[in-house]
């Protein structure tokens, strides 16, 4: 929900004075929420359809920003986007599979029982 709000409000004036650099930010976000999502789905199948669904989400928000007269559609977004979701989707198929699993044990480790 927030890659879907922040993609279609007007944008802060410090971005629009940077010229790529919110490239690393879709790059960022899409990392993250493929990263996130392939903690918790590890079939293969699972997997890409995140990845389809994840590269969908990225089109079709660089088009509805081209409805708003304060944003404009950047198919660099795209590419950046995608890249974000590739890596997450290659880092998550080794060790890093299961990094949040091992956090939660580690944080909430006996929370429960006094």
């Amino acid at each position: 929900m927030t890659v879907f709000v922040l993609s279609l409000i007007p944008p802060p004036e410090t971005m629009q004075a940077l010229d790529s650099g919110d490239k690393v930010g879709h790059l960022l976000a899409y990392f993250v929420l493929m990263g996130w999502f392939a903690q918790i789905y590890h079939t293969s199948r699972q997997r890409l359809y995140l990845m389809i669904g994840f590269l969908l989400l990225g089109i079709l928000l660089e088009i509805l920003q081209d409805f708003n007269p304060m944003r404009q559609m950047d198919w660099q977004d795209v590419i950046a986007n995608s890249i974000g979701i590739l890596l997450a989707w290659q880092l998550t198929k080794g060790r890093l599979a299961h990094v949040l699993a091992y956090f939660e044990q580690k944080c909430c480790k006996g929370s429960g029982s006094k």
